[in-house]
């Protein structure tokens, strides 16, 4: 928890890295003195990657299948976060203060503090301006691995522009160098290098990976240490001014895309690399075309799998949304689907979730079986009934942060009963596979 006297960008990190944990005040001595941040050697990133099991729906038969998604996770080290967060902090501010200026508030909508607002409010703000515009065409693009394709000239020309600068400092061109001259170390690699376990790597009081003299001899001239992949494109994610930087790198375009969307009674959203435009019909071959060329010109790549046109119309009195074809299909937008006059959750959110529920309900009992076992063989009392409470903490409506309490959060503040119909039927599926 962070005290009263900690500055709001500072966050003590537990992760175990190549530096130790330092305490606020001398953070803070680091960071705010621009003659060491300009000289001061950042470490490789601590890199490692898990697979995950994504369902997905086959656009041919409509079937949810299973789906393979490689997750590649990149984390900085104790001084390297505090000096990112530092200057994530300074940008920040100037970057609101210039959004403000263009008028760009409320399009661009991830990594900001929005009073409070989620993917529930922004998906919700879309639909209803659907709702009011009517007859209207809704282009859905998306960016294909954004933060591994963003040009590094580009991202050093938008950091100069926001800091009204013919060139970047050298404190800033230190960040900035860190972050697309980055290195990694794989976590695997140089835990089993330390004999380190991956499960309890502070054991025996470690406090970091190694000393700076192993780091040196048995790291960097191990040759454990993996260069940026990608050469002059793309920064890590892991560090807490990514994110900043990838709603920095799109300004002249959210700029250029809002001032013409707007010219012909549009509406443009951007998350992070999820864009969507509202606008007249006529306009939207006009509109794709446009946003296509200026992605285009940012060097980064659309994902074409995801792109998205949906034409809004009248049919008798009901507004419905079509695909090109004329055939009746919803909208997709940041998990949510939309056919003009009712808002739904995916299938594919519903299928992940029951798929959860049963695998936790199984777990529960075999946890709850392997117990009996151990109570019968020391003459106690076996359990009669599975342990429900965390089941429910998890799986139902009683829990407060899990998929069911987001989903009447959604069916709330967007006033479906769509989604609360969606969402009835899971409590009885609980049940019966607690009940099994």
């Amino acid at each position: 928890m962070k005290t009263t006297q900690e500055p709001i960008w500072y966050t003590k990190r537990n992760y175990l890295h190549f530096d130790i944990s330092i305490s606020a005040t001398k953070a803070t001595k680091i960071v705010t003195n621009p003659t060491i941040v300009s000289t001061h050697a950042f470490f490789p990133f601590i890199s490692y990657n898990f697979q995950l099991t994504k369902l997905d729906r086959d656009l041919t038969s409509g079937k949810l299948y299973r789906k393979p998604k490689s997750r590649d996770v990149a984390y900085s080290s104790h001084i390297d976060s505090h000096i990112y967060a530092y200057y994530a902090k300074q940008l920040s501010e100037i970057y609101e203060k210039k959004i403000n200026s263009l008028g760009l508030n409320s399009s661009v909508l991830a990594f900001r503090k929005l009073d409070g607002k989620s993917n529930v409010h922004f998906a919700n703000d879309a639909f209803n301006d659907i709702r009011k515009m009517g007859t209207c065409s809704a282009i859905a693009l998306d960016f294909s691995k954004f933060f591994n394709t963003l040009d590094h000239e580009i991202l050093k020309e938008e950091w100069c522009k926001l800091l009204d600068v013919p060139r970047l400092s050298k404190d800033h061109f230190n960040v900035y160098r860190s972050l697309t001259k980055f290195t990694t170390v794989d976590r695997n690699e140089v835990f089993k290098a330390f004999g380190i376990s991956q499960y309890t790597p502070k054991a025996n009081g470690r406090k970091r990976i190694c000393s700076p003299l192993e780091f040196r001899t048995q790291v960097r001239k191990a040759g454990l240490i993996n260069p940026n992949p990608q050469g002059n494109k793309g920064i890590p994610q892991g560090s807490p001014i990514s994110a900043l930087l990838s709603n920095i790198y799109m300004i002249s375009f959210d700029h250029e895309m809002k001032k013409y969307v707007d010219s012909i009674g549009g509406k443009y959203f951007r998350y992070c690399d999820d864009m969507l435009f509202l606008v007249p019909s006529e306009y939207k071959s006009t509109v794709e075309a446009l946003a296509i060329s200026k992605i285009q010109a940012l060097k980064v790549d659309i994902n074409k799998e995801k792109t998205e046109i949906r034409n809004f119309k009248l049919t008798q009195g009901k507004l419905c949304s079509f695909d090109e074809v004329g055939k009746q299909k919803p909208l997709q937008y940041l998990g949510f689907l939309f056919d003009g006059h009712s808002i739904f959750l995916r299938s594919t959110a519903l299928a992940r979730y029951s798929e959860k529920m049963k695998g936790g309900v199984k777990l529960a009992k075999k946890t709850m079986n392997k117990e009996n076992r151990i109570r019968h063989s020391k003459g106690e009392q076996e359990q009669e009934q599975l342990y429900k409470r965390k089941l429910h903490r998890l799986y139902s409506y009683r829990g407060r942060r899990n998929f069911l309490s987001y989903g009447y959060k959604a069916a709330k503040i967007m006033d479906s009963k769509s989604i609360k119909k969606q969402l009835k039927p899971l409590w009885s599926r609980l049940q019966d596979e607690i009940n099994k």
